[in-house]
């Protein structure tokens, strides 16, 4: 089977083709325009395999987009390039617009026509699997989980972004019969992961003696998937979902931000005891929350586990203990990654307007 796969320079996407180049005969083009949180780098394992492609492509091209297509004829498309970042989504709004609508829409078109000439067998398996977040549903109350037939109420540009361009995907499914999967996953977290996120930017300052920003009270409840567990659920959505499907991906591990944050100071603690910064739980600093921040995410992944035999084989503990020596392992492609235009600074006060 051959796979194109947007995005397969982020952090989500070069977990994906990592797997796919490593673990199976799969060829896999990866369609990535190489923005500020793309990064070659994540991929150097697998730049020599003979079954990976790379295309410097922007999708907001769509004429780039149908030579692609034109170029490797694809069985199949995994989308998961998408501005991403919901602090940044309150500073630019434009951007997400463009890339994760408009972008979407023109893969969508692409696709569309590329399988209306398709015949047979290969017509019949096509998939277009966009890859969602569980954003797009807003807040939970402190009880009760995110499900298949939530409804949507995104808070964000970001979660309001990739809501239209869910909605823009079942509506190609529906008016034109196009065959498509969707997934809405939760948190993700592990190696290569861009440090505008919280587990790594919270690791890289802890290890400079940098303040701990937590959002207002650091309350906020998360649901963390290890971003493995993610890639392995997205390639059997991909290659075993129903047509049409929606599914939920979960790590089943709700933990406050700052729960996270405190275990992330209390390893490393442990593994770097010649830091002049222990305790790093000193460091941590309350800032004002940002503005429309959820309270609570949880996925309820019965679905995935029912229909495809999926579960996480991550707890969050191992998991996390697993991310955090990577990164201190791997300080070259830290310090590479933020050599570029992000340096740590706070993002989505919505002061910074551009």
């Amino acid at each position: 089977m051959k796979i194109i796969v947007t995005g397969g320079a982020g952090f989500i996407g070069s977990a994906v083709i990592r797997q796919y180049t490593q673990e199976t005969e799969h060829e896999v083009i990866n369609l990535d325009a190489l923005t500020y949180a793309g990064n070659l780098e994540s991929l150097a394992s697998v730049v020599e395999q003979p079954r990976y492609q790379f295309e410097h492509v922007d999708i907001k091209d769509i004429n780039e987009v149908k030579r692609v297509f034109e170029r490797h004829k694809p069985d199949a498309v995994m989308h998961l390039a998408a501005e991403s970042h919901v602090d940044r989504s309150i500073d630019a709004p434009a951007d997400f617009i463009q890339t994760n609508i408009v972008g979407t829409l023109n893969l969508l078109e692409v696709a569309r026509k590329y399988w209306g000439e398709l015949e047979g067998a290969r017509k019949d398996s096509f998939r277009f699997h966009h890859v969602s977040t569980d954003e797009v549903y807003g807040d939970l109350d402190e009880t009760g989980l995110f499900t298949e037939e939530t409804s949507y109420e995104p808070s964000s540009p970001y979660s309001a972004s990739k809501a239209s361009s869910d909605h823009l995907v079942r509506a190609w499914h529906r008016t034109y019969g196009l065959p498509i999967v969707i997934t809405n996953c939760s948190n993700n977290y592990g190696a290569f992961q861009f440090p505008e996120k919280l587990i790594p930017l919270i690791t890289l300052n802890a290890l400079e003696g940098k303040p701990l920003p937590i959002y207002g009270t650091g309350q906020q409840i998360r649901d963390w998937l290890h971003v493995d567990d993610h890639a392995r659920a997205l390639r059997l959505v991909l290659e075993k979902g129903a047509n049409g499907q929606t599914y939920n991906i979960g790590g089943h591990n709700e933990k406050t931000n700052l729960q996270v944050v405190k275990t992330i100071c209390s390893l490393l603690d442990k593994l770097v005891p010649d830091s002049p910064y222990i305790p790093h739980e000193s460091l941590i600093t309350y800032v004002t929350d940002r503005p429309g921040h959820d309270l609570r995410y949880a996925i309820d992944a019965g679905k995935i586990e029912k229909d495809l035999g999926w579960t996480p084989d991550e707890t969050f503990e191992t998991g996390i203990a697993k991310t955090i020596q990577w990164y201190l392992n791997n300080s070259e492609w830290c310090e590479h990654v933020q050599d570029g235009s992000y340096q740590g600074q706070r993002l989505g006060t919505g002061e910074n307007e551009e």
